[in-house]
């Protein structure tokens, strides 16, 4: 199951980082979990938030450069070995991890990461066989509700 994330493009400068976020709390649009990249000069803020489609149109009409990509949040136990059994499962695959992050909630011993793979659906395919358990949408939304 793949998930749409956000990719807002972002001058590396103070201030930067909290204007799309105040935005979207302004909106009502909640950041499920997010991750922050830098070069220089720009950033690259990755958001997952309820409502996808919202967030782009209330962000691009507010002048941000949005881009929209499939990733895949996959559930792992919490302990050594954990994103090894994730990456283990892929090698010899051609498929690439281009980049990952971790999710904040936990639950039950178990943590979700993020991936973003050069071949989503290759790698979900893989990743199902070996009976490593993938998190959509619906289920992201019940983790986060107390």
């Amino acid at each position: 199951m793949k998930l749409k994330q956000l990719s807002v493009f972002l001058e590396n400068k103070p201030g930067a980082l909290s204007a799309p976020c105040r935005l979207l709390a302004k909106n009502n649009i909640n950041i499920q979990t997010f991750a922050l990249a830098d070069t220089r000069e720009f950033g690259i803020l990755r958001l997952i938030v309820e409502d996808t489609d919202k967030a782009r149109r209330l962000l691009q009409r507010h002048g941000f450069a949005v881009k929209v990509t499939e990733v895949v949040a996959l559930e792992v136990l919490d302990q050594p070995g954990g994103l090894a059994t994730i990456l283990d499962a892929l090698d010899g695959s051609g498929i690439n991890v281009e980049y990952a992050y971790a999710f904040t909630a936990k639950s039950q011993g178990r943590c979700l990461l993020v991936f973003r793979f050069d071949d989503p659906d290759g790698a979900l395919k893989i990743l199902k066989a070996r009976k490593i358990t993938t998190v959509g949408s619906d289920e992201l939304a019940k983790r986060l509700t107390p």
